[in-house]
């Protein structure tokens, strides 16, 4: 069964070896196979053209990262390093300073940003950024610091990621706070492959940190000589997603493969999650499986795979408006090759249908959040991106 698995993937490879790969600026067709079968339950949700992407905002230069204030206008990171509040009605703030510098090359610059749990009275803000280190050197970043009316205010870094590494790929990068008030932040393995096996770096992990960045005392690795104590989970390859299951404060991640083998990942502590021994995906330019095998004991399988076609999916979140409440609960992920909405229906834990959306749009979904309102936002990757809204037609 696993070696047919492995031959198709990798026909399908060799076919489609013109098509973009998970990093690539996404210019091949999307996975048009057909979607997983639906459970009888979810027959009642909307069709995909029954919705429409309308332009709140234009003239946001290369966005990355967004999050909704308590007053529902919505912050938004640019990767060339300042971030802007966009208001519902199209309004775009002048440019906010006062980041630290970012190294804003290939897959670096300032990424995503999240809300203090007590934002409505510190008004705090973290984010993260590919931070410059001298020599050609670069790491991820996590800082923090109050967001003022016109410039960031009181900043402060920390958590570096250990080690620095030449190059300009795979930062990953998302943060969520659990709510402990810990703070989850997805990283890169900055394409070495290997060091997302160690536990002496932070390559290809997920790490947990408290709000001053020092480390849980209940993390799975303190005290242990041969870890870094910040680790929580490990054998990742690009963290492009992350969110929190409000219902059982479990993280969920989505991350890159390489060509096909895209995941969805729920890490527990000290979960190793393959990469790049066990998978799914196939070498760019030989089409050759990435590891020997799709399972193996003691790695923690992934909730879905896209496969054997990337989409490259990226920001994601659990819907939780109200104004569609047959998608109460279930995953909406962004897609940067793929260039669409995808909804995962889900239920007891488990994705067991998949809807593509917007798929006419043309456009890299970066980030995908629910607004105040109650519809789903999203930000375009694109020099000049846009804050849009889906809603129904």
């Amino acid at each position: 069964m696993l070696s047919n698995l492995r031959m198709h993937a990798l026909v399908a490879s060799l076919l489609l070896a013109a098509c973009s790969g998970s990093e690539d600026p996404g210019t091949g067709p999307a996975n048009t196979g057909d979607p997983i079968a639906k459970p009888a339950a979810q027959s009642s949700a909307p069709a995909a053209d029954a919705f429409e992407a309308v332009t709140v905002a234009t003239g946001l230069r290369s966005p990355w990262g967004l999050v909704f204030l308590p007053d529902g206008r919505a912050l938004v990171t640019e990767k060339a390093g300042t971030l802007r509040i966009v208001s519902l009605d199209g309004t775009v703030s002048a440019p906010i300073g006062g980041a630290p510098a970012v190294s804003s090359e290939g897959q670096g610059g300032l990424l995503d940003v999240t809300l203090s749990p007590s934002f409505a009275t510190d008004r705090t803000i973290w984010f993260t950024f590919a931070e410059p280190a001298g020599a050609g050197l670069s790491r991820t970043a996590v800082g923090r610091a109050v967001l003022g009316a016109t410039s960031l205010e009181q900043v402060q870094v920390v958590f570096r990621q250990h080690p620095a590494m030449p190059g300009t790929l795979h930062y990953g990068s998302r943060l969520r706070f659990a709510a402990d008030g810990t703070l989850f932040v997805g990283l890169g393995e900055r394409n070495d492959r290997d060091g997302a096996q160690r536990l002496d770096n932070h390559l290809g992990k997920v790490v947990r940190i408290r709000q001053d960045g020092s480390v849980p005392l209940d993390n799975p690795y303190v005290g242990r000589p041969d870890a870094l104590p910040e680790i929580w989970s490990y054998g990742h390859r690009n963290v492009q997603g992350a969110t929190i299951d409000e219902t059982t404060g479990a993280l969920w991640l989505v991350e890159h493969g390489p060509r096909g083998g895209d995941e969805i990942n729920r890490p527990g502590p000290a979960d190793n999650h393959g990469w790049p021994v066990v998978g799914y995906g196939t070498e760019y330019r030989t089409g050759a499986p990435v590891g020997e095998i799709t399972t193996r004991a003691d790695i923690a399988a992934p909730l879905h795979v896209w496969q054997p076609v990337s989409i490259a999916p990226s920001g994601m979140s659990f819907y939780t408006g109200d104004r569609i409440p047959q998608w109460r609960g279930d995953l909406l992920v962004g897609a940067l090759a793929g260039r669409m909405l995808v909804r995962l229906d889900m239920q007891d834990g488990r994705v067991v249908g998949e809807q593509r959306l917007l798929t006419t749009l043309g456009e890299r979904i970066r980030d995908v959040k629910v607004g105040p309102d109650g519809w789903p936002y999203l930000i375009t990757d694109n020099p000049e991106g846009r804050l849009l809204r889906v809603r129904l037609r």
